[in-house]
């Protein structure tokens, strides 16, 4: 609870100021039902009307028009969605590949657990944490990177092309495969 000054209204200089439309600093002017009843929806309708006013007088496509018939052979997603395209796409069962994806901030929510710092202690002293976010990060980035390039030469990204790395690549996926 917490303690109001209320204004003495029978001061002459604030009754003067009042009565000029000033003066609303000295006790505040309440935001119900001025600003919030009469000023937000003229503001919130104005850009409404605005944005439907532009997108009629100047339609503009977002893209090419969708043919259902004709799908792309290689669909790729915004390149913020590199990471997860490429453990769906490289991962042969779906389940795993989803979860996956979720056991991404179930890990990184179990970080805090796992060290006992002090929260205000300096960061660099958190070798869990940052030994976590740094690999998450090269991971993200090997992900993404590998997501742009063609399928068979994704999870090397296309530094090495021999046929002995790609058999141990399909056997790393049979291992684990073999689990589900």
């Amino acid at each position: 609870m917490g303690v109001t000054k209320k204004p003495d209204l029978n001061d002459p200089a604030l009754r003067a100021k009042l009565a000029k439309g000033m003066g609303h600093n000295y006790y505040g002017e309440p935001a119900w039902p001025n600003d919030l009843s009469y000023i937000f929806p003229v503001v919130i309708l104005g850009t409404i009307a605005c944005t439907i006013g532009l997108a009629v007088l100047e339609p503009s496509m977002i893209g090419e028009p969708a043919n259902p018939f004709a799908t792309p052979l290689e669909i790729l997603p915004e390149w913020y969605f590199f990471p997860v395209f490429q453990i769906l796409r490289t991962v042969p069962n779906k389940l795993l590949g989803v979860l996956l994806m979720g056991s991404v901030p179930a890990g990184s929510l179990t970080v805090p657990f796992l060290e006992n710092v002090n929260q205000f202690q300096n960061p660099f002293r958190r070798p869990v944490a940052t030994t976590v976010s740094l690999i998450g990060t090269a991971v993200a980035l090997w992900l993404g990177i590998g997501a742009a390039l063609p399928i068979d030469e994704s999870l090397t990204l296309g530094l090495f092309q021999s046929n002995l790395i790609q058999l141990s690549n399909i056997k790393i996926f049979q291992f684990f495969y073999s689990y589900i």
